[in-house]
């Protein structure tokens, strides 16, 4: 059963029309490894969000910085595209209140490490980007990241 994540989809400004892929998103390995039965989690979806952000992040540096070189376009974006800036941008959107994790996770407070959070953010931008196409994708990582509207 997926749990009501209207507040946050209200958050990030995007309704899924498969809501159980936002669960997903918010779904970390430990909790699945709990669960009475096998469900999937969300590190998959963070891998295809991770490879979408850095696309998008790519391509604003590219187009917003004419006169870079290679090696200064990946130097700005990986000041851009880290877990330290993920991080803050998910602690602004308080995923830490809706990601699924373990008990043992739960403990020792998985759900405001930096690092699961912007897992989970990344998560969330393959989700939509599975649920929608990649100009949505691209428009609300631009909102979220750099408060693009």
């Amino acid at each position: 059963m997926v749990k009501d994540l209207s507040s946050l989809e209200k958050k990030i400004d995007y309704t899924f029309k498969d809501k159980k892929l936002l669960a997903l998103a918010l779904t970390r390995k430990t909790y699945a490894f709990e669960a009475s039965s096998p469900i999937e989690y969300n590190e998959r979806l963070e891998f295809l969000g991770d490879s979408i952000l850095n696309f998008v992040t790519a391509e604003k540096l590219y187009k917003t910085n004419t006169f870079f070189a290679e090696g200064e376009l990946t130097r700005r974006r990986a000041l851009l595209v880290n877990n330290n800036i993920l991080a803050k941008k998910a602690k602004n959107l308080k995923l830490g209140s809706y990601m699924r994790i373990g008990k043992g996770e739960q403990k020792q407070k998985g759900n405001q490490n930096p690092s699961n959070l912007a897992n989970c953010l990344e998560a969330i931008f393959g989700a939509i980007y599975l649920d929608s196409n990649l100009n949505i994708t691209k428009k609300i990582i631009l909102k979220i990241l750099f408060d693009e509207i």
